[in-house]
């Protein structure tokens, strides 16, 4: 076993699902695909031998290439594709049957450019598909959740600090909204295949076609259909907006997943106990303290929340410093920010799929909670029901209760607000029953059933079973 990079300090990314789809094996597969592809295309035209493209589909086996040693000699060219294209021209070479045509095929009117550039959007693709997928079971769930708990009462929080009564259902729906948001704008980006040769004007393409029927321009476009990447209409080395587009949309999808797991490590505190991430045997210990259950899914996720707004940012100074047809550094400092940023996503789409199909819901506890303010939440609605009742000053008089009942431990608060109110108003002008009603949290939720009715509407496609907005 030899020694590599297998995520020891990225636990949210060290998984081999994670590691097949970005991982160096990956990256040089989807080189290679690019170079086999292009092989195709020519011999489509007609401008490559008969039997070059299944030369070098044979050649072009990511496993026989040793990573290291690619690694080690792209220093001397700045970049993977030049030590790689050495050997896979020595291995076509040996299993030419065309008589050397082939060989000569491989990476005509190509620059390294237009091989790493397309390759990178090909991983792309690849990643964005496989974590679509675990983002349709996680919306899926959060949808069920929603309406499962549209009436499960809970306290809503502001700055910290309860605010109003709210539903957990409402929570869900927002959850979902944000990542089936985010999941949608990721997965309407266009990945465009790069063309342009040396410097980006197509001289080698040009001459490569000229008098052939074709054009480089439609070689270009059947590589797009075989890689299933987007055509582009001009190359694109210097503009970058395909680049900083993709990163940002994995960096929002990644915003949605840390709102999530920023929840979760609150209402899992033992204190709140409102929620508890799925339980698994040997998950969430402590080396010291065999008491403790950590919330290590939401950890990780929130680690990569954390680490993704910086890549992004890392793809969009590389964008604005683009210098000449060809920069110097800037492309290369892309790759990097890049891979992690998909590595993260892929990974972290794991993670939050897992939370969410085995997360337990503890109601009792949630509404434990709202009982702490008790009545005190429903100061807002009480003021705008009785403040019309008491004359003018009545706003001022039920800020007088409201600040007196703030002064007892917080243990009588509910009670005194009770008392004070009581007092405050005269019963003939508002019964205890009705006092009573205007106390109730369930009597102050606002439009939060229709709320969540209506983000799950806008977002109805955004799951992976049908009947998943069934509770």
């Amino acid at each position: 076993m030899t020694d590599g990079d297998f995520g020891l300090l990225s636990p949210v990314s060290a998984s081999s699902a994670v590691t097949a789809l970005t991982g160096d094996r990956a990256v040089i597969a989807a080189i290679l695909d690019v170079e086999a592809a292009w092989t195709a295309v020519l011999e489509d035209a007609g401008l490559a031998p008969q039997g070059s493209a299944a030369v070098v589909a044979e050649a072009a086996d990511a496993s026989h290439f040793d990573l290291a040693l690619i690694a080690q000699r792209a220093q001397g060219g700045g970049n993977p594709v030049i030590p790689l294209l050495g050997e896979l021209r020595a291995r076509v070479k040996a299993l030419d049957i065309t008589g050397g045509g082939a060989a000569k095929a491989v990476h005509t009117s190509l620059t390294s450019q237009d091989v790493l550039d397309t390759a990178l959007m090909v991983l792309a693709s690849r990643t964005v598909s496989a974590l679509l997928a675990d983002v349709r079971a996680t919306t899926t769930v959060l949808a069920t959740l929603a309406e499962r708990h549209a009436d499960t009462l809970c306290v809503g929080r502001s700055l910290t600090q309860h605010a109003l009564p709210y539903t957990f259902g409402l929570k869900a729906a927002q959850w979902f909204q944000g990542v089936a948001a985010a999941s949608r704008r990721l997965e309407s980006l266009e990945l465009p295949v790069q063309f342009g040769g040396a410097g980006g004007t197509l001289a080698s393409g040009a001459k490569l076609t000229a008098g052939s029927g074709t054009t480089a321009f439609a070689l270009a476009d059947a590589l797009a259909a075989r890689l299933a990447l987007t055509s582009a209409p001009a190359p694109w080395h210097t503009n970058r907006l395909s680049v900083t587009s993709l990163g940002d949309g994995l960096a929002a999808l990644i915003d949605s997943f840390g709102k999530i797991a920023a929840d979760l490590l609150f209402l899992s505190r033992p204190e709140v106990a409102e929620l508890g991430e799925p339980l698994a045997a040997g998950r969430g210990v402590s080396s010291a303290m065999p008491q403790k259950q950590n919330p290590v899914l939401s950890v990780l996720v929130r680690s990569a929340a954390l680490q993704a707004p910086g890549l992004a940012s890392q793809l969009h100074l590389a964008a604005a410093t683009f210098n000449d047809e060809r920069p110097d550094g800037a492309w290369h400092s892309e790759w990097p920010a890049l891979r992690q940023l998909l590595a993260l996503a892929a990974g972290a789409a794991g993670h939050v799929r897992e939370l969410t199909e085995g997360l337990r819901v503890f109601p009792e506890a949630m509404r434990r909670n709202l009982g702490i303010s008790g009545p005190l939440l429903l100061s807002e609605g009480v003021a705008a029901a009785v403040a019309p009742l008491l004359g003018e000053d009545g706003k001022q008089k039920l800020q007088a209760v409201v600040d007196e009942t703030l002064t007892v431990p917080a243990a009588e608060q509910a009670d005194t607000y009770r008392k004070l109110l009581r007092e405050a108003v005269p019963s003939d002008k508002l019964s205890d029953a009705e006092l009573e009603a205007l106390l109730d949290p369930a009597s102050y939720l606002g439009e939060a059933r229709e709320i969540s009715r209506r983000i799950l509407a806008a977002y109805s496609h955004d799951t992976s079973t049908k009947g998943a907005t069934r509770g």
